[in-house]
């Protein structure tokens, strides 16, 4: 008894002790992230979901307690997410809220939108939508710091359709600026407020990568890490978005991740490393699922353009095998109705069998070798490029090169001491390894054959081989980063199997198929500045002659008029047109040998001008 007594104090003093061994600066951190994109009323959003799952992987790698990733929440299920992680925020030291989707701002309020909303008239967002102030108030009880990262300034999709109750209720582009009431809280926008934000061409937004890149870095200010994302957004952008942070915090340093000990410094991860290792292990177990594992994790890069080349190895060698396969049954078939006696029809068709069959294998077998010669001379640079890297760090080139043929980890030992600086001017002579120069000629041939293209096939990825990529992008539906020649977008090409650009001709010719043919217009007509046949108007007729038909058209009493001069009439003499006698009822010429005389008066009764004949 005395002896358990004993070992019970024990146990506790040692309890004591790990707990007064936890660091001072633990704090417990939550974070929810929303991802809204499947709109039921409204155009998907092609990168909240990418944005969501990338902010998730960023803050469960920096280590937050809790991280609770929603994706296209309706308005039940947003309600529920608010009020399960105001229950979080309530036990938290920081608590940070991270929405991508639609926002509105209605009176200079706020709004987030959830999958389900309609918001048919103005006065539905109250019903429909969540106001901002909602967010703040479930990170309200955080201890320490709240953060709320809106990535949802986009064109409001509501506004065509929506109907005003009031017309003077204002309805803004982007979001409203905004002032949190409690301290110690930040409302970063990924745009100005009243200005909209971009998605961007790749999987994820400009601002989204931008937060990836900085918002968990170990010790870094929260606030130098928003001005950082702000610069490589505005860089990104071409300064036609500036994201914008609102709120205050004290003077001291606030970072969602703490700094390592000094005395305990922490080497900061290759990822390139980490990815290589993968490749290596996949390398080595040498089949298909292995290798279509790896690319699943890491569907792009220098290592998944390596793996591919080995499936495409192992590819070649399974057609190999089954076209030699083949050949053989055909063989058998042929040596089969021989021995049989069958018909000279039947052993004809046979040998044509066997030589289609054996013409397969043979191709396949050149095929094969072909992508086993690619796959291998790509890892021979692959570590031929590591070693110079490694050389260059230990300054021993024979003795590492040796090391990295008899064993692919001294790599990853090379990496994982790299400075983070040499890491990444690593990776671009790596990216240029696997036959750029090829790869570069087949993309511009690939192009020429889609009607993309109309430079020379010389292997320099020049502005006009962007260009001709961008085009591609635009008639092709794609989204391939026009700056680089990938494999990627030599596969896409190739699907094409006829022109996907249109074709576009000189001034005075057309399309005609592949290719512009002059247009010839029919005579009496000219090629106008739009490229098409005009007739040629008439020429302008005279202007006198004009006037003097258009004269001769007036109306008899007009011409009178005209002539008699009413009441200002010459008297005496001739005129240069024929003089004419007008009453109440008519008008008529003057008599040959006759003449007018003004006699004054007029008006009714009496006559003006009087026909005097001698």
């Amino acid at each position: 008894m005395r002896l358990y007594r004993h070992l019970r104090v024990l146990l506790l003093l040692a309890a004591s002790l790990l707990l007064a061994a936890q660091p001072a600066w633990a704090t417990k951190r939550v974070a929810l992230v929303v991802g809204n994109a499947n709109y039921q009323n409204a155009p998907l959003l092609p990168n909240p979901a990418n944005d969501a799952a990338a902010i998730t992987e960023t803050l469960k790698g920096a280590g937050f307690d809790v991280v609770d990733s929603r994706l296209n929440l309706a308005a039940t299920d947003m309600r529920r997410a608010l009020r399960e992680f105001a229950d979080q925020a309530r036990n938290a030291d920081i608590a940070l809220v991270y929405y991508a989707g639609h926002g509105i701002e209605i009176d200079g309020t706020n709004y987030l939108i959830p999958t389900d909303a309609r918001l048919e008239r103005d006065t539905d967002i109250y019903d429909e939508a969540f106001s901002l102030d909602r967010v703040l108030l479930a990170i309200e009880p955080a201890r320490q710091l709240r953060v709320v990262i809106v990535d949802a300034c986009r064109n409001n999709p509501f506004a065509d359709s929506m109907k005003r109750t009031v017309a003077s209720r204002s309805i803004s582009r982007g979001l409203a600026r905004v002032e949190p009431a409690v301290s110690n809280t930040l409302i970063a926008f990924a745009a100005k407020a009243g200005l909209t934000a971009l998605d961007g061409n790749s999987k994820n937004s400009p601002y989204a990568t931008a937060l990836v890149k900085y918002i968990a870095k170990p010790g870094l200010d929260l606030r130098r890490a928003f001005g950082f994302v702000r610069d490589d957004v505005l860089q990104a952008t071409g300064n036609r978005q500036e994201p914008y942070v609102y709120g205050s915090l004290g003077g001291e340093d606030v970072a969602l991740v703490p700094a390592a000990k000094a005395d305990e410094p922490v080497q900061a991860a290759n990822p390139q490393a980490e990815i290589r290792r993968d490749y290596e292990l996949a390398l080595q177990l040498r089949n298909k699922p292995a290798l279509d594992a790896f690319l699943n994790q890491h569907p792009d890069g220098y290592y998944a353009n390596l793996a591919k080349l080995q499936l495409n190895q192992l590819d070649a060698e399974d057609a190999r095998v089954a076209a030699t396969a083949k050949a053989q049954q055909a063989e058998q078939q042929k040596t089969r109705l021989m021995s049989q006696g069958a018909q000279h029809a039947d052993q004809e068709k046979a040998a044509a069998d066997l030589k289609a069959a054996e013409d397969a294998r043979i191709a396949a077998e050149k095929a094969k070798q072909a992508a086993q010669e690619q796959a291998t001379e790509a890892e021979r640079k692959r570590i031929a490029s590591e070693s110079t890297i490694v050389a260059a760090l230990s300054g021993n080139k024979p003795a590492v090169g040796s090391a990295f043929a008899d064993n692919p980890t001294v790599a990853a030992l090379a990496d994982d001491n790299t400075p983070p600086k040499l890491a990444a001017l690593s990776a671009e002579p790596r990216q240029t390894d696997i036959a750029k120069a090829d790869i570069t000629k087949s993309v511009q041939s690939e192009l020429n054959r889609v009607g993309c293209f109309t430079g020379s096939v010389d292997g320099r990825w020049n502005a006009a081989s962007q260009r001709s990529l961008a085009l591609f992008n635009q008639h092709a539906g794609t989204k391939f980063d026009a700056k680089l020649a990938s494999l990627d977008a030599l596969d896409a090409i190739k699907l094409k199997p006829s022109r996907v650009c249109p074709l576009i001709c000189d001034h005075g010719y057309k399309a005609d198929g592949d290719h512009c043919s002059r247009i010839s217009c029919a005579r009496g007509s000219f090629l106008n500045d739009d490229n098409e046949c005009e007739k040629q108007r008439a020429r302008p007729v005279n202007a006198a002659k004009s006037n003097d038909s258009q004269r001769q058209d007036r109306p008899l009493r007009q011409r009178a008029q005209a002539s008699a001069g009413g009441y200002g009439a010459a008297v005496g003499h001739a005129t240069a047109s024929p003089q004419i006698i007008c009453n109440a009822s008519s008008c008529r010429p003057v008599q040959r040998g006759c003449h007018l005389e003004y006699r004054g008066g007029g008006g009714p009764g009496n006559e003006a001008n009087v026909e005097v004949c001698h």
